[in-house]
């Protein structure tokens, strides 16, 4: 079964923030910090995996990301602050 993951980038703690969607988390993080992803993250050092979920399904990954970009900024600071509250670089597991 394959996997979809919505993440959230951060610059810094309550920087600025970028929501997004992959099926290949790995793969996507790398790229964002090495800067192979042009536009918003790469222009606004966006690179801090800080917060993400995971669905079996590629339709609610997509609801889920726009649903996100919706939100409000403290909405945003406040999910991450529940599930990551010292705002660590989560892609740090991955190794």
């Amino acid at each position: 079964m394959k996997s979809y993951y919505v993440y959230i980038l951060a610059s810094k703690r309550n920087g600025t923030s970028y929501v997004g969607v992959t099926s290949n988390l790995v793969k996507r993080i790398n790229e964002h910090k090495e800067g192979a992803v042009l536009g918003f993250s790469k222009r606004y050092n966006v690179k801090k995996l800080v917060y993400y979920e995971e669905t079996n399904d590629v339709q609610i990954a997509l609801q889920r990301e726009k649903r996100l970009k919706k939100w409000k900024r403290q909405w945003k600071l406040d999910l991450i602050e529940k599930e990551n509250p010292t705002w660590r670089d989560l892609s740090n597991n991955f190794s």
